[in-house]
């Protein structure tokens, strides 16, 4: 899963704008569309967004199959 397109999709599902989750994180705008474009992220933040979109993104990275066999 390409975390930072996921974000991306859910924050768009919500009708959310980049200024609201830049003024939520204390970000610049454009370090959000950074964060769009990242296949990773720092579970720290990942928490954050997770509870300002109030949606479990690491729910969903565990559910995810792996692209390889374990």
């Amino acid at each position: 899963m390409h975390i930072g397109q996921h974000i991306e999709k859910i924050f768009r599902e919500q009708g959310r704008s980049v200024k609201w989750l830049a003024e939520k994180l204390s970000y610049d705008r454009r370090n959000i569309y950074k964060i769009f474009q990242k296949e990773s992220i720092d579970t720290a933040l990942l928490q954050k967004i997770s509870i300002l979109l109030n949606h479990n993104f690491f729910k969903d990275l565990a559910e995810e199959k792996p692209p390889y066999d374990l």
